[in-house]
């Protein structure tokens, strides 16, 4: 077995391991291959559980420790404390059912989303030691998801925005998010400003990672706090999962934060 081979943030300091999967290390097969851990895609479940025990000794935590909900392309989040490694797993399973966003201050504990295209976020409260992970598809992003996220942990955590930091991981480029109607439709409606989030070419192109850039901004980051990884999914399959390139009968990238 080969050790999942992460990319790894720097952004938030010592106290925190920041990161998300490759495709690479792992023991997983086919359009699932290498490395996934996202029991909600199609993958067999031996090879999750080999993975996720493989993160877990990268991580230097308890297997257990690693969450993985499972997303409805909503806007509801979830806190997990420490009281929550003590519940039942059907318990447990339950409470980060239909979650896109998972926040703690728990140390020793990795919550994290799943994308393979759709648009991770990182946010880190240095102040507090909290961390939220963020799924924004398209549907997420036009309902603002990120903005809810942190008026949840500055209602869990008092977590102040400005002093927020945030890493936008990867996910599909302006250049490769070729939309309908429909769509471009949607965030017209919800006021975005489409010159700057979109360009038309044969069909519509939507840039996710800037749109929740500006969702940053607009919550109260300061642009200086806010890396772009600057990975396009869909440019980068050979490294990391895309559901445009593959379908979605394939493996997922985890986007996860550890507090130390």
């Amino acid at each position: 077995m080969n050790n999942p081979q992460l990319h790894i943030y720097d952004n938030f300091g010592d106290d925190v391991l920041a990161f998300s999967t490759t495709r690479h290390g792992g023991v997983s097969k086919d359009e699932y291959g290498e490395f996934n851990i996202n029991k909600y895609c199609g993958d067999n479940a031996d090879d999750i559980q080999a993975n996720r025990q493989l993160l877990a000794e990268t991580l230097g935590i308890d297997e257990s420790h690693i969450v993985v909900p499972h997303q409805v392309h909503g806007v509801d989040s979830r806190m997990i404390a420490d009281e929550y490694f003590s519940l039942p797993e059907n318990i447990r399973e339950m409470i980060i059912d239909k979650t896109d966003a998972i926040m703690t201050d728990a140390k020793g504990v990795c919550v994290g989303v799943s994308t393979a295209d759709c648009i991770p976020v990182l946010l880190y409260d240095k102040e507090h030691h909290a961390a939220c992970a963020v799924h924004a598809g398209w549907r997420g992003t036009v309902a603002r998801i990120v903005i809810k996220s942190i008026m949840a942990m500055r209602a869990t955590f008092g977590t102040n925005s400005t002093e927020l930091k945030a890493i936008i991981g990867p996910g599909i480029s302006l250049k490769n998010f070729e939309v309908g109607q429909e769509v471009y439709d949607e965030f017209a409606k919800a006021e975005f400003d489409m010159n700057a989030i979109a360009r038309m070419e044969e069909k519509w192109h939507i840039d996710l990672p800037e749109c929740n850039r500006l969702q940053l901004i607009k919550a109260g980051l300061k642009p200086e706090n806010i890396t772009m990884s600057g990975i396009c999914t869909f440019d980068n399959n050979a490294d990391y999962f895309s559901a445009r390139r593959q379908g979605i009968n394939s493996g997922r990238i985890y986007t996860g934060i550890v507090l130390k």
